[in-house]
Order: C-alpha cells, then sequence, then structure tokens
C-alpha cells in the first residue's frame, strides 16, 4: 500500500510542469480574468506601437527642421526661400510661414509697429503651440495605461483569488494543490499589468521631455524671427 503510494506520488511529480507556462495560465484562467488578459496584451501592444512610431517620427522631423532651419537663415530673402522650399509639413517651416504672413499682412498696410510686433508674436507663438500638441497628441494614452493598467491587472487577480476560494468552498479541501493554480493565474493578471505600465511610463516621461525640448527649439526659432521681422518693420 505504501509503495503504491509513492508510485503515485512519484508519477504525479514528474508529470507536473517544471516552469511556468504563460499559454496554460491564461487558457486556465477564469473567463474574467481572460478578459484582463487580452485587454492588457492589446493596451500593450498599441503602447509599443506609440512608442515606435513616435521615435521614428521625432527623428525624421528634427532632420527636417535641421535642414530646413539651416537653409532658412542662410537665404538672403525669407520669403523667397519659404515660397521656394514649401514644406507644409515641417513644423519650423509652420511656425516660419505664419509669422512671414502675418507680417506681410501688417507690412501692406500703415499700422502701430508695437501692435504689428504683438500680432507677429503671437502668430508664431500660436503655431508653436500647435505644432508642439500634434507631436504629443497620443502621448496621453501612454500616461493612461501606466496609471490604469496595474490595477486592471489588480482587478483581474483579485477576481481569480475570489474564485479560487469559492473552488475552496465547493469541493471542501483547502490543500495547496487545489488554490495554488488559480492563484498562480490570477496573479498573472497583475504580471501583466505591468508589463503594459512599465514601459508606458518610461516613454511617456521620455517624450514628454523630448516635446518640451523640440517645443522649446521652435520657440527659439520664432523669437530669432521675430527679432528679425521686428527690425524689418522698425526700417519701413
Amino acid at each position: 500500500m505504501t509503495f503504491d503510494l509513492l508510485m503515485a506520488a512519484a508519477e504525479a511529480a514528474a508529470g507536473a510542469p517544471t516552469r511556468l507556462n504563460p499559454v496554460k495560465l491564461f487558457l486556465d484562467a477564469d473567463i474574467v480574468v481572460q478578459v484582463v488578459m487580452v485587454g492588457l496584451i492589446l493596451a500593450s501592444v498599441w503602447t509599443w506601437t506609440i512608442i515606435v512610431s513616435f521615435l521614428l517620427r521625432m527623428g525624421r522631423v528634427n532632420r527636417q527642421c535641421d535642414g530646413y532651419e539651416r537653409g532658412f537663415w542662410e537665404a538672403e530673402n525669407f520669403d523667397a526661400f519659404q515660397r521656394e522650399r514649401r514644406r507644409g509639413e515641417v513644423p519650423i517651416g509652420k511656425v516660419a510661414g505664419a509669422g512671414l504672413a502675418e507680417y506681410k499682412r501688417n507690412a501692406a498696410v500703415n499700422v502701430d509697429p508695437e501692435g504689428a510686433r504683438q500680432r507677429v508674436a503671437l502668430a508664431m507663438n500660436s503655431s508653436v503651440g500647435e505644432e508642439a500638441d500634434k507631436l504629443s497628441n497620443r502621448l496621453n494614452f501612454l500616461a493612461t495605461v501606466g496609471s490604469v493598467a496595474p490595477f486592471v491587472g489588480l482587478f483581474g487577480t483579485v477576481w481569480g483569488i475570489m474564485n479560487s476560494f469559492f473552488q475552496i468552498g465547493q469541493q471542501q479541501n483547502s490543500s495547496l494543490a487545489v488554490v495554488a493554480p488559480g492563484i498562480s493565474e490570477a496573479l498573472f493578471a497583475t504580471a501583466i499589468g505591468l508589463f503594459a505600465a512599465i514601459p508606458a511610463v518610461i516613454a511617456y516621461n521620455r517624450f514628454s521631455h523630448r516635446v518640451n525640448g523640440f517645443e522649446a527649439r521652435l520657440q527659439r526659432f520664432a523669437d530669432k524671427l521675430h527679432s528679425a521681422l521686428t527690425l524689418q518693420l522698425e526700417q519701413r
């Protein structure tokens, strides 16, 4: 009898998994926990899509702005350069275009120079804000995932643990072998929540800093152009 029990225990130990299997944890989980996991996985995929697309876009925009700015300050006539290049998608070109358009409107009529300077500055500052907003329009999703995903994962964990205790009551068995699988599946939801949240928080902080730096660059360009246009207004 004792030998048979030992053999059964040995066979059970031999058939037990030696490492965690994420797929099996997902398939064995309660339907509510599975829904939570799927939602967190989709949020993680979209988070990485935003991260990659932002990096590619930021690199492209910086290269375009570098080329535009070098040519702009080397040009003898800002307005002629703006018409020749016609880079409507370059943020720094849009800032220059807004300032030059406002300058031409005020130069065409006799207006108060001080008021003209303020209107040119306002037009460029507004364009700077618009371009910064366009770059950061999807970063709020990263902030949302970073703050909400751990709690969503925790909800799945709590639900899974509640289900495990329910199984204890149903089977009248408090053995660890009964509750351990359900608890493992529940904790897997929290792990997925952290997997989604950690990159989102890091990316949001880093990308917000880069957007602020880019906005400051556009503002410096706008200040230099405003100074040049103000000088031309004073000379008229």
